[in-house]
């Protein structure tokens, strides 16, 4: 069967870290797409706040097979 996938880009924060920032954005995805393959980070930003990291963002695409 012919399989044909999407792609979408999302924006996931967290003050903790990358890696929870990925988590994040990747569970609330799943909650509104359907078949999610895989997903990859195209950019990596930080918050500064005096001298400290305050907030992590990825902005992330998503490859999900359409129904």
């Amino acid at each position: 069967p012919m399989t044909v996938a999407k792609i979408t880009e999302i924006s996931s924060t967290s003050p903790v870290s990358f890696e929870d920032a990925i988590k994040k954005g990747v569970a609330r995805a799943s909650q509104t797409l359907h078949g999610l393959k895989g997903a990859r980070v195209s950019e990596q930003k930080v918050k500064i706040e005096g001298d400290k990291i305050v907030e992590y963002q990825v902005i992330l695409r998503l490859t999900f097979v359409l129904d």
